[in-house]
């Protein structure tokens, strides 16, 4: 999954993410197991009502830098093509 980052379009951050959610623009959303839970509960939350689909990672710092960015991430969403 966090090979899916590399290859295709996509959206770093919460307020990205929740933007690109509620424009229907994402496919799949990643989410940290170690991000605080009363952010990504918003995120995940969206996501079910859009019906997108989340997938989980050990932690913000290995999806950090699986997105290709230096610092730690709680959420990235993959882009619709």
């Amino acid at each position: 999954m966090l090979e899916l980052l590399k290859k295709k379009e996509k959206v770093v951050g919460i307020k990205q993410t929740r933007k690109a959610a509620e424009q229907d623009k994402l496919e799949m959303v990643i989410i940290a197991d170690d991000a605080d839970r009363r952010i990504v509960d918003q995120i995940k939350q969206l996501c079910e009502e859009k019906s997108i689909k989340v997938c989980n990672v050990d932690s913000m710092k290995q999806l950090g830098k699986a997105a290709g960015i230096d610092v730690a991430a709680a959420v990235v969403g993959i882009l619709k093509v």
